[in-house]
């Protein structure tokens, strides 16, 4: 296997610099030069001390909820990054063991799809999509294809010297890949004869044949022409290079993924929604993930040969059903007893091995653990109408298919450092991060407009952004509130001398905010563990969502889905950038709490959980880009 390029996250080796006295007067927290690489990653042990900004939470009252609350906040305090202190990982990246980011299920049949240079449908226009969607198509070899080429397919290869690898569609921290799909789906003609469970080869864009499932399943749940989307998440390919960190990387990979789904569903005329009443024991029957062996968690972080850790954690399943349908329900009781019998199908298939030896970063999988979700029965299954979002500037989209954006989006590696965008521009991509859409004088809060709405639950995350380069606008920290519900809170929790203002030009419906009017290039790059990328773009944000409240009110399996609800607002963060000329790249290495003390926040009400950055790319040319299909016969 070939080393993969870093492409959405940092690699663990950062060049430190210095710190400055650019940080705006009204702010203070101390500045420390960051320690090397080998001081700040710490030993394999997660049981050592940690340190003054990574200390446990205070013992909560012998009560289960309190207790699995504690244990998520330890995760998340652990695994932040300070100035002194990063979160434990590896000292190096061990080649040698660099895990396959291609799962296959040997011996299982493989399904060949339609040929991906065969899809000569005209794609919607992209920025048409969040209008309106076209007509839905019927399920067919031909619309599945396009459906997976369009959302989890290879986008391209690499190479350069010695090295190739692969690039996807959908995104990934260090282009790792976490994420896997599965398809459970009615019979299909010249694909299947049968219903099925089949997971998604990318490298081949074909479907490998887990099992036959009964044929009165999905007319008795499903409305017709509707199929299911499975993610799970491989922790160890993520923890091989990021360590501790990795269960909030798979995370915004679910997130990426899942808009990904949403949006190659939408040019189809396909609508997407997560069953989220359904828990763990369900989608790991779904999914066939019970012939992983079961794994044992180790009271520390250990060093071997593990092959168990190479099992799958189940995440979502999102059911895929044709656009303008209403009134109906899903019965979760009945489909959580008919899922489960799923465990006695005849499942097809061994999963291949994908690295010779291992590290456990044991704290990883204690917090999956806890926050595994149970089926829940409270929640129906409801189906809002599709909202458009709002129009400020269409003008300053590139008239790009939907097809053209998601497989020509790359993550930069830099950025020019010159690249502007105008006012109007920057409030058009914006408006298309609003969760609600255009709602003409009502609140944003509901995930109405696309891709949010295969979201069940209101909108949880804000950003705050710091503008550098947008033409008519001044440089500075905003907020965009994205659930107005929270506008007091936010306004409590923040700094009282931050402005509040609305910016010159903006639209009334958008929720923008100027908070302090400033320079703040070098503290974007300072807070985003000292990257250029953070300072040199056109604007670059930090993702906040309200946590605690959140974990409190629902309970702590929100955490992962405040990780895939930044992933899906990255996702089009990331489409939004190319529509419009330009690029993105997704920021997983930030300092956790100097960000939130730039904003005056305390506790754990509000918490960052992914930066991100909007500018012009600096292309290597070094690199050569081949084809994705047929591609090389690596596997990196």
């Amino acid at each position: 296997m070939m080393p993969s390029l870093p492409l959405r996250n940092a690699p663990p080796l950062f060049h430190f610099l210095p710190s400055t006295s650019l940080i705006p007067s009204t702010l203070s927290f101390n500045h420390h030069h960051p320690a090397t690489q080998s001081q700040a990653m710490s030993s394999f042990s997660s049981s050592s001390p940690p340190s003054p900004s990574t200390s446990n939470p205070p013992k909560q009252p012998p009560n289960t909820d309190e207790h699995n609350l504690s244990d998520v906040l330890k995760y998340h305090n652990q695994t932040k990054h300070g100035f002194n202190t990063y979160a434990r990982g590896p000292h190096g990246l061990d080649w040698a063991n660099q895990p396959n980011p291609f799962r296959r299920y040997l011996s299982s049949p493989l399904l060949s799809l339609a040929s991906p240079e065969h899809h000569h449908d005209a794609p919607p226009l992209y920025s048409s999509l969040f209008h309106s969607l076209p007509p839905p198509k019927p399920i067919s070899k031909s619309t599945i294809s396009q459906f997976l080429y369009d959302s989890l397919a290879l986008s391209a290869w690499k190479t350069t010297g010695f090295s190739t690898w692969s690039l996807r569609v959908n995104p990934s921290s260090g282009n790792l890949h976490p994420t896997e799909a599965y398809i459970v789906a009615p019979s299909i003609e010249s694909l299947c004869d049968s219903p099925f469970v089949a997971h998604y080869a990318p490298k081949e864009h074909g479907l490998e044949l887990r099992a036959q499932i009964p044929s009165g399943f999905f007319p008795k749940f499903f409305p017709p022409g509707s199929f299911l989307v499975g993610l799970s998440s491989i922790f160890w390919r993520e923890a091989w290079k990021y360590g501790e960190r990795a269960f909030r990387y798979c995370n915004h990979d679910v997130g990426h993924a899942i808009a990904a789904v949403a949006m190659a569903a939408a040019s189809l005329g396909w609508e997407v929604k997560l069953l989220d009443s359904l828990g763990c024991e369900e989608l790991k029957s779904l999914m066939g993930l019970h012939v992983f062996p079961e794994f044992e968690i180790p009271s520390r972080a250990v060093k071997g040969k593990i092959p168990e850790i190479e099992f799958e954690h189940p995440d979502c399943v999102m059911l895929v059903y044709p656009s303008g349908l209403s009134g109906f329900d899903v019965d979760y009781e009945e489909l959580s007893s008919a899922i489960l019998d799923f465990s006695k199908l005849e499942w097809k298939g061994k999963p291949n091995s994908l690295s010779k030896e291992h590290i456990c970063w044991d704290i990883i999988y204690r917090t999956a653990e806890v926050v595994k979700k149970p089926l829940t029965l409270e929640n129906r299954f409801l189906i809002d109408p599709f909202q458009r979002s709002g129009s400020y500037s269409e003008t300053s989209y590139k008239d790009f298919t939907m097809r053209e954006v998601v497989r020509k989006r790359r993550s930069a590696v830099d950025m020019d450092g010159v690249t502007t965008i105008e006012r109007d521009t920057f409030y058009q991509i914006l408006s298309h991060c609003l969760p609600s859409g255009c709602r003409e004088g009502g609140k944003q809060s509901s995930q109405l407009a696309l891709a949010y709405r295969a979201l069940p639950w209101d909108a949880e995350v804000h950003a705050a952004l710091f503008v550098h380069r947008v033409v008519g606008l001044p440089q500075g920290l905003y907020l965009l509130v994205r659930n107005e519900n929270h506008f007091d809170e936010l306004k409590k929790a923040t700094l009282p001398d931050f402005l509040w203002t609305k910016p010159e030009g903006c639209p009334d419906d958008l929720p923008l905010y100027e908070l302090l009017r400033s320079d703040c290039r070098m503290l974007a790059k300072k807070l985003s563990c000292h990257q250029d990328i953070a300072s040199d773009g056109c604007f670059s944000l930090g993702m906040l969502a309200r946590m605690e409240p959140t974990l409190r009110e629902k309970d702590v399996w929100m955490y992962p889905r405040l990780f895939w609800e930044t992933g899906v607002l990255g996702q089009v963060l990331y489409l939004e950038a190319h529509a419009i000329g330009i690029s993105a790249t997704g920021i997983g290495c930030f300092f956790d709490d100097p960000v939130h003390q730039l904003l005056g926040l305390k506790g754990s009400t509000f918490q960052s959980l992914y930066h991100f950055t909007v500018g012009g790319p600096v292309l290597d040319k070094r690199i050569m880009s081949l084809p994705a299909y047929p591609g090389p016969n690596d596997d990196a």
